[in-house]
């Protein structure tokens, strides 16, 4: 695994420093990119829980864009920039942190979306039995965050917002797969981050504040759909239907977010016998997850809480390492 990188960003200022120079690699690499054409359309994503995943999965971009596209999954914001900035990437999905410095150092993208304020999405999870019970107590403590990410800045807008000097936290570099795994280990005593990261360490943790509380407190965080410049000049028609798609299906779920069959769970010798009798389900293959509560709110969907993973494999169909 990577070496952690400690970092104590003190204010806004500081923030917006690292995240400059984390993408100056990007604005050099961005000079050398050749100009993308629609032959080879590259979405990059990031591992968060949101409708635009299912047209995803579904395959309804590929149908309204009438060609595959190869979607690379990304564990942060400032990874997806990178990617666009080197021309591996055409579109990608990034919070408004990362964005905010790709703007300021003058990278050539485009914002065509903003999907979603993030919300309780994001949070500030602390370990139970970590004598963590008030803010004021993350001192002396090891909170882990990616850095350069809304997480990050939402962590920064919340100790601010508490007096406590982030100096005297030790701020660490991880990203969400590398929290899961620290977090099962006990190196870290909480951590700012999204899920699937956020759903595994809620199990054995408690929420201090998320995205929403930080952003009511004047750090409000978003999402967005961007393309590189040169791309969206070109192929206008690929962005409109791209955000058509990504509408509809936040449309989808408000409108249809209802009962489209039943589960029946029976315990029998040999174990649990799950039965599902889908009634509104589109044709194909569908998977699903078991989560902890009975809740399902959008547009993040975080009030199901974790799910049962008990092999601990990767989240997501299109994950490069095989779902679970």
């Amino acid at each position: 695994m990577p070496r952690a990188r400690s970092g104590v960003p003190a204010d806004k200022e500081a923030f917006m420093n690292l995240l400059f120079k984390s993408l100056a690699l990007a604005a050099g690499l961005a000079t050398l990119a050749v100009q993308a054409t629609a032959a080879d359309l590259v979405v990059g994503y990031q591992t968060g829980v949101d409708p635009s995943k299912v047209a995803q999965a579904d395959g309804r971009y590929d149908q309204a864009i009438g060609q595959k596209i190869d979607w690379r999954r990304f564990n942060s914001g400032p990874e997806v920039v990178a990617a666009l900035a080197s021309g591996d990437v055409q579109i990608g999905n990034l919070g408004s942190s990362p964005l905010a410095a790709a703007t300021s150092r003058k990278l050539s993208l485009v914002t065509f979306l903003v999907s979603a304020q993030i919300d309780s999405a994001e949070a500030l999870v602390v370990r139970d039995g970590s004598g963590i019970d008030r803010p004021e107590q993350l001192v002396g403590k090891t909170i882990a965050t990616p850095f350069v990410s809304t997480s990050h800045y939402s962590l920064l807008g919340a100790l601010k917002h508490w007096g406590v000097d982030p100096t005297k936290v030790k701020i660490v570099n991880l990203n969400p797969t590398e929290i899961a795994a620290a977090w099962r280990r006990g190196d870290i005593d909480g951590a700012f981050v999204w899920s699937p990261a956020l759903g595994e360490i809620k199990k054995n943790g408690k929420v201090l504040a998320d995205a929403a509380q930080v952003g009511s407190w004047g750090a409000p965080t978003f999402e967005v759909w961007v393309a590189r410049k040169d791309f969206a000049e070109k192929h206008p028609e690929i962005i409109a239907q791209y955000a058509k798609v990504t509408l509809q299906a936040f449309a989808d779920y408000q409108a249809h977010g209802k009962e489209i069959g039943k589960a029946s769970l029976l315990t029998t010798p040999g174990g649990t016998l799950m039965t599902l009798e889908l009634t509104a389900a589109p044709p194909g293959v569908h998977g699903f997850h078991i989560h902890t509560t009975g809740k399902c709110e959008p547009p993040k969907f975080e009030s199901a809480g974790g799910y049962f993973n008990p092999d601990e494999s990767q989240h997501g169909f299109l994950n490069a390492e095989g779902p679970h």
